[in-house]
C-alpha cells in the first residue's frame, strides 16, 4: 500500500457542523484512511492510499460537499489570511452603512409610509441576500448533505423577518422587521470579523517561524564570494556568515568562531559560543564573529523547517476532548430548531401572543444559539498552548499529546545524557605526595610528578571511553604528553604501558593483584569514598609503588536538581531508570533527588520497566535522549526526546525538548495543564451560554438582533480567552 498524507486548506466552513460534514463526506470515500479537519485553523489533514485515490479527487469531493480546497503544497497561505479578514471586514462596514439608516427609518423616524418601507426594503435587501449570501450557500450546502449547520440557523432566522416584512409591506397589514434582519447580519458579520481577527493572532507562533528565515546567502562559488538567493543554496556549499547575520542554512563551521543567539528556535536567551566543528542552525543570528560553515541541510531539511511542520501538524490536529465537542455539535442545530419550532407553537397557540411575537421570539431562538464557541474551545487553545511551546523551546507534536501530558503522574528518567552530561570526565585526582595521599585535582605540582600526566600518556593509546575522559583532561591543562612503548590493553582490568623505563599501570584493583602491587588501606578508604559517589576510580601505579588514583563520572546536568523539584512541585513521581550498579545510581538520585531508582536495567529491559508501571495504573512520560530509549518512549504513554534539535530526537517521541533542558519536562507539563484548563473554561462557558442565552430568547426577553450580536460575541469571547494562555508563566 502507498500510504499518503497530504493537508488542504478549506474556505467557506463557518462552523464545526462544517468541518464534520466535510469529515463524514471523506471518510466515506475508499481508499480514505483517515481524516481530521479543523474548523479553528480551516485545515484538513487527510492520510489515504495513492493507489486507490488521488489529490484531484479529494478537492473534488470536498468541493461535492459545498467547499473550497487546494493542497497546501500549492497553497500561498501566507497572504489568503490576511485578505479573508479584510474581506469580512469590508462586508462588515458595507452592511453597517446599509444598516444604519433602516434603524434610522424604523426606530428613530418611525417612518410607516409606503415610500419609507419600500426604502428600508432595498437596504435590508441588499444585506440579506449580498452580505448574507454566505449563509443561504452555507444551508443550501447543509441540505444537500442531509445535515444542518449555523448558516441555517442565521438563514432561517433572518428570512423570517425579513420576509414577513416584505408580506407586510404588499400583502398583509402589519409591522415591518427590516431593521431586525439587517442588524442581525451585520452584527453577525461584525463577530465573524472579531474572530477572524483573534484566530489569526492564535497562529502567530507560525508566522513567526516562518519570517524567521534568511531571505540570502554569501556563498564562496568559483573562486569568489556572491550573494545568491537562500532557495538556490546547495547540500556541500561553503556559506560566510559576518556580525549580525543570520545564518542561511543548517552546517558545520570550518573556519572561525564566534557567539550566536539561537534563542528563535531554542528560547534561550544567552549566546551560545560556536568555533570550528560547531553545528550551527539556519535562522538564528549570527552575533560578534565572523565564520564559514559547510551546507549539511537546506530547504524543507532545515531544523526550522522541521519545527515549522511539527507546531503546524499539532496545530491542526485534535485532541480527545475534541471528541466531546464535536458529538454536542452534531445534534446541537437539529435540537435548537426544534426548540425554536416548540417556543413558536407555544407562544402563538398556547400563550396566545401575536403572529409576530411568536415570529420575533422564534428568530430570537435561532439566532441565539452558537455552536460555533463550542467548536472553537478546544482547537484555538491548542494553536495557543503548541505555539507557546515552541516558543519556549517545546515542541509538541500533537493536540493528543498535549492532552495526555495532563495526566501524567510518574516521569521516568533516563541517567547517561538526561540527569547527566553524557560524557565521562576527571572530578578527582588523588595524588601520593611525601608519602600522603592528596585530591590534587586543582593543586600545582610539577609536571613530572603528576600522575595524570602518566595515565593520560598511556591512555592515549587506549579508546575506551574512560581513556577518553583522561585525555580532555590532560588537554584542557594544555599537557605534553610523554612517549610510550610496550602499551597493552588488560582486558576488563585496564592498560599498561612503558615511560622513561617505568611501567606503568592504570587500571581496577584485580589489575594491581595481577602484578603484585599493594594498595595500601588509606587509599582504599579513599577508593571507597569516591565510589559511593557514583564514580569510577583508577589506581594508577608507577613500577611497583601505587602513584594514586583517578576518579571519572558522567557529571550531573547543572539544571537537573532544580528540574526534579520543579516536578515534585507539580505533584509528579520521579524514577531514574539506568544500567548503572545499584550504589552508582544511588548516589546520582540521591544528588537531584530523584523518588525511586531502577539500576541495572539493560537499554533492551527498559520498555519492559515502563510497561510493568502502567500495569500499576500509572500514567507514564518516559524522558530520553532519543536514541536508544526509543523503545522505552514508544511504551510510555508520553514520549519525550531531550535533543537540541536533532534528526533523530525530532523523530522520537511526542514532545521533543529543543534546549535539551530537563527543566523544560516540568515546563511542557504545566503547559499541558495550562491548555487544558482554557479547554474546560471556554467548553463550561459556550456551554453555559447557550444553556442560558437560548432559554432567555425563548421567554420572548431579548429582540431577535441583539441576540445575534450575543451569538457573535461568543465566539469572540472563546477566542480571547484563549489567547490569555500566552500571558501565563512556564
Amino acid at each position: 500500500m502507498n500510504n499518503k498524507k497530504d493537508s488542504y486548506k478549506i474556505s467557506g466552513m463557518h462552523c464545526t457542523a462544517c468541518s464534520l460534514t466535510i469529515e463524514k463526506t471523506l471518510q466515506k470515500e475508499p481508499g480514505i484512511k483517515k481524516a481530521n479537519v479543523n474548523f479553528a485553523t480551516e485545515e484538513a489533514n487527510i492520510e489515504y492510499e495513492a493507489d486507490q485515490i488521488d489529490d484531484k479527487k479529494i478537492v473534488s469531493l470536498i468541493k461535492k460537499a459545498g467547499y473550497e480546497a487546494i493542497n497546501q503544497k500549492d497553497s500561498a497561505s501566507g497572504d489568503s489570511k490576511a485578505k479573508e479578514i479584510k474581506k469580512t471586514r469590508n462586508l462588515f462596514i458595507v452592511s453597517l452603512l446599509l444598516s444604519l439608516p433602516v434603524f434610522v427609518l424604523a426606530m428613530i423616524l418611525m417612518e410607516k409610509s409606503l415610500a419609507g418601507r419600500v426604502i428600508q426594503m432595498i437596504l435590508a435587501g441588499i444585506v440579506q441576500f449580498y452580505i448574507g449570501s454566505r449563509f443561504y450557500k452555507g444551508a443550501y450546502n447543509a441540505l444537500r448533505n442531509k445535515t444542518a449547520n449555523m448558516d441555517t440557523l442565521v438563514a432561517l432566522g433572518t428570512s423570517a423577518a425579513y420576509f414577513y416584512s416584505l408580506a407586510t409591506t404588499f400583502l398583509i397589514a402589519g409591522e415591518v422587521f427590516y431593521e431586525t434582519s439587517a442588524l442581525l447580519i451585520t452584527f453577525i458579520m461584525l463577530g465573524k470579523w472579531l474572530e477572524a481577527r483573534a484566530k489569526g493572532k492564535t497562529g502567530e507562533a507560525i508566522k513567526k517561524l516562518l519570517g524567521l528565515q534568511a531571505k540570502t546567502a554569501r556563498v564562496a562559488r568559483d573562486g569568489e564570494e556572491k550573494d545568491i538567493p537562500i532557495t538556490e543554496v546547495i547540500v556541500g556549499d561553503i556559506v560566510i556568515v559576518r556580525p549580525g547575520e543570520k545564518i542561511p542554512v543548517d552546517g558545520k563551521i570550518i573556519n572561525g568562531d564566534s557567539s550566536v543567539d539561537e534563542s528563535m528556535i531554542t528560547g534561550e536567551s544567552m549566546p551560545v559560543g560556536k568555533k570550528t566543528g560547531d553545528s550551527v542552525i539556519g535562522a538564528t543570528l549570527n552575533k560578534n564573529g565572523s565564520f564559514k560553515f559547510t551546507a549539511e541541510k537546506i530547504g524543507q531539511n532545515t531544523v526550522l523547517a522541521q519545527i515549522i511542520k511539527i507546531v503546524h501538524e499539532a496545530q491542526s490536529s485534535k485532541a480527545p476532548i475534541q471528541k466531546f465537542a464535536d458529538k454536542v455539535s452534531s445534534y446541537f442545530v437539529p435540537t435548537v430548531m426544534g426548540i425554536a419550532v416548540i417556543t413558536f407553537g407555544y407562544w402563538y397557540f398556547i400563550g396566545s401572543s401575536s403572529f409576530v411575537t411568536a415570529l420575533m421570539t422564534f428568530t430570537a431562538v435561532l439566532v441565539i444559539a452558537c455552536p460555533c464557541a463550542l467548536g472553537l474551545a478546544t482547537p484555538t487553545a491548542i494553536i495557543v498552548g503548541t505555539g507557546k511551546g515552541a516558543a519556549n523551546g517545546i515542541l509538541i507534536k500533537s493536540g493528543e499529546a498535549l492532552e495526555i501530558a495532563n495526566k501524567i503522574q510518574t516521569v521516568v528518567l533516563d541517567k547517561t545524557g538526561t540527569l547527566t552530561k553524557g560524557e565521562p570526565e576527571v572530578t578527582d585526582i588523588v595524588q601520593i605526595t611525601n608519602n600522603k595521599y592528596q585530591n590534587t585535582n586543582k593543586l600545582q605540582i610539577t609536571e613530572e610528578l603528576r600522575i595524570l600526566k602518566l595515565a593520560a600518556s598511556v591512555e592515549s593509546k587506549s579508546e575506551h571511553p574512560l581513556a577518553e575522559a583522561i585525555m580532555r583532561k590532560a588537554k584542557a591543562d594544555k599537557m605534553k604528553l610523554a612517549e610510550v612503548q610496550d602499551f597493552a590493553a588488560v582486558t576488563g582490568h585496564g592498560v599498561k604501558g612503558t615511560i622513561n623505563d617505568k611501567q606503568v599501570l592504570i587500571g581496577t584493583d584485580k589489575l594491581m593483584s595481577k602484578f603484585d602491587i599493594n594498595v595500601a588501606d588509606d587509599l582504599v578508604t579513599q577508593k571507597n569514598k569516591l565510589e559511593s559517589e557514583g564514580k569510577t576510580v583508577m589506581i594508577v601505579a608507577v613500577d611497583s609503588d601505587v602513584a594514586g588514583l583517578i576518579a571519572v563520572a558522567d557529571t550531573i546536568k547543572d539544571t537537573s536538581r532544580e528540574a526534579i523539584a520543579a516536578l515534585r512541585e507539580i505533584g509528579i513521581k520521579t524514577i531514574m531508570i539506568t544500567g548503572d550498579n545499584q550504589r552508582t545510581a544511588a548516589a546520582i538520585a540521591e544528588q537531584v533527588g530523584i523518588d525511586e531508582v531502577r539500576a541495572q536495567v539493560l537499554p533492551q529491559d527498559k520498555a519492559a520497566a515502563v510497561k510493568s508501571l502502567q500495569g500499576e495504573g500509572e500514567k507514564v512520560a518516559m524522558v530520553g535522549d532519543g536514541i536508544n530509549d526509543a523503545p522505552a518512549l514508544a511504551q510510555s504513554d508520553l514520549g519525550i526526546a531531550m535533543g537540541a534539535g536533532t534528526d533523530v530526537a525530532i523523530e522520537t517521541g511526542e514532545i521533543v525538548l529543543i534546549k535539551d533542558d530537563l527543566r523544560d519536562v516540568a515546563r511542557a507539563i504545566k503547559l499541558s495543564q495550562q491548555t487544558m484548563n482554557k479547554i474546560k473554561q471556554n467548553m463550561f462557558w459556550a456551554l453555559f451560554y447557550n444553556s442560558v442565552g437560548i432559554p432567555i430568547a425563548a421567554l420572548g426577553l431579548l429582540r431577535a438582533e441583539f441576540a445575534g450580536l450575543a451569538m457573535a460575541m461568543s465566539s469572540v469571547s472563546v477566542v480571547l480567552n484563549s489567547l490569555l494562555l500566552k500571558k501565563k508563566k512556564l
